[in-house]
C-alpha cells in the first residue's frame, strides 16, 4: 500500500506514527500544525499537498506505508503513546517542538517512571574518572527511588544506565533511532536490560537510522524527561551540552561535575558552571537536592572531621601553635613565642595538657603525637 491512503490515517495514533515517519524531529511548521489542528488534520494537509515548510514536507510520502509502519510496531513488540495517553510524560508538552508520538519498548509505565527522574549525561570518550563518577550516581540515585534517563550511548550514558541496573533500580534509554534496532550495537544487551525492567523509548519510527541531526533532536527528550539534568563529562564540543540547554530552557536544573582543570574531557563542564549558572554537584547527596522539590532531598551541610584543636579558645590555640615538635621549650619561650600573657599561660597549658595535645616532661613542654598529627593535617 506504498503511497496509497490508509484509514489508519484518520486515527490521531496513527497519523501521528506517519508524521514521525515523513519529517524530522522538530520541523517548526509541521509541530505547530499538529499543535493548532492535531496530527491527522496536520497529515492530511500534507496529503493534499497544502502544508507549509517546503519539499522537504512531501519526500517522503511515496513511500509512506502506515500499514506497514504499524506491523512493523507490533512486530518489535512497541507501543505508541500520544498526548492525552495516560503514561504520556506532559512534561515533554513544554518543549518548544514536542515529538509527535513516542516509541515505547518495555512495560514500564512512562509517565510514573520519569515523575521522579534525573538526567545523567557526557562524553562518549570518559575517562575512568568520569566513568566512575558515572555509575556511582547512577547507582546512588537509583537506590533512592530515582529514575536514571540517558541516551544509551559509549562512555557516560553507559555508565549511568548500569550503574542504576546494578541497584536495581529503574533507568529509561531514550535512543535517536528506531527501537527495533540497538544502537550502538555493542550494547544491545544494556539496552535489551532497560528494556526489561524499565523503558527505552524514541521519537522515530521501526526502521529510522540513527542520523546525527535525530541525536541532537533526542537530547531535548532527554532533557524533558527528567526533573533536573546533571552532566558528567563534557568537551566543549560535546552533544550533552546541548542536553544542558534544553533543561535550562525548560527552566529545569542543571548540575556539572568538575573535573580535573586540565581536562579538555571536563571543559565543557566547568564551562557550564562560569557561563550559565550550572550548580556544581560532586555527589548523589548533591544531585538530589538539586532535583528535589523546594524544601525536600536537602543532602546535610559538609563539614571538616573534628579535631582536638577546635575547642581551644584563641589563646590556648597560640600556645598549641607555638609549641615544638621535637624540642621542649620552657614556659617563658612559650609565652613569648605565643604572644600569651604569662599569667594565663599556666590554665592554658593545663587544658592542653588534658586533651592530649601538649605534654611536659621536667617543667618544658611540646606537643604530643596527637598533637603533631593535627599541625600536619593543616
Amino acid at each position: 500500500m506504498t503511497g496509497g491512503v490508509s484509514p489508519l490515517e484518520r486515527d490521531e495514533r496513527w497519523a501521528r506514527v506517519a508524521l514521525s515517519y515523513l519529517v524530522e524531529p522538530k520541523h517548526g511548521p509541521t509541530v505547530r500544525a499538529v499543535a493548532e489542528q492535531g496530527g491527522a488534520a496536520a497529515l492530511a494537509a500534507i496529503r493534499e499537498r497544502r502544508a507549509e515548510g517546503g519539499g522537504e514536507v512531501y519526500v517522503r510520502v511515496p513511500g509512506l506505508d502506515l500499514p506497514g509502519l504499524a506491523a512493523a510496531v507490533a512486530a518489535a513488540g512497541l507501543r505508541v503513546l500520544v498526548p492525552g495517553d495516560p503514561e504520556w510524560p506532559t512534561a515533554l508538552d513544554r518543549l518548544s517542538s514536542p515529538p509527535y508520538c513516542l516509541y515505547v519498548r518495555g512495560s514500564a509505565d512512562v509517565a510514573a517512571l520519569t515523575e521522579r527522574s534525573v538526567a545523567v549525561v557526557g562524553s562518549r570518550t570518559a575517562t575512568a574518572y568520569g566513568l566512575r563518577v558515572a555509575a556511582e550516581l547512577g547507582e546512588g540515585l537509583a537506590g533512592r527511588g530515582w529514575t536514571v534517563v540517558s541516551g544509551a550511548a559509549f562512555g557516560i550514558d553507559a555508565a549511568a544506565h548500569r550503574g542504576a541496573l546494578a541497584a536495581e533500580g529503574d533507568t529509561v534509554a531514550v535512543l535517536a533511532c528506531g527501537l527495533d534496532r540497538a544502537y550502538p550495537r555493542a550494547h544491545e544487551r544494556l539496552i535489551g536490560a532497560v528494556a526489561a525492567t524499565a523503558a527505552v523509548v524514541g521519537e522515530v519510527p521501526p526502521g529510522a537510522e540513527p542520523l546525527r541531526g535525530r541525536f541532537l533532536a533526542r537530547n531535548r527528550v532527554i532533557a524533558g524527561l527528567a526533573r533536573a539534568t546533571v552532566v558528567v563529562e563534557a568537551g566543549l564540543r560535546s552533544g550533552s551540552l546541548s542536553t544542558a540547554r534544553e533543561a535550562r530552557d525548560l527552566l529545569r536544573p542543571v548540575g556539572a561535575v568538575p573535573g580535573p582543570v586540565t581536562s579538555p574531557t571536563s571543559a565543557g563542564c566547568h564551562e557550564l558552571v562560569r557561563e550559565t549558572g550550572a550548580v556544581l554537584v560532586t555527589d548523589v547527596a548533591d544531585v538530589v537536592e538539586l532535583a528535589g522539590r523546594i524544601g525536600e532531598d536537602l543532602g546535610a551541610p559538609r563539614r571538616a572531621e573534628p579535631r582536638p584543636t577546635d575547642s581551644l579558645d584563641p589563646t590556648e590555640y597560640a600556645v598549641w601553635a607555638a609549641a615544638p615538635l621535637r624540642r621542649w621549650f620552657p614556659p617563658e619561650r612559650l609565652a613569648a613565642l605565643s604572644g600569651t600573657d604569662p599569667v594565663r599561660l599556666p590554665a592554658a597549658l593545663a587544658v592542653l595538657e588534658v586533651l592530649g595535645l601538649l605534654e611536659q616532661a621536667d617543667g618544658r613542654w611540646r606537643k604530643t603525637a596527637a598533637g603533631a598529627a593535627v599541625s600536619r593535617t593543616g
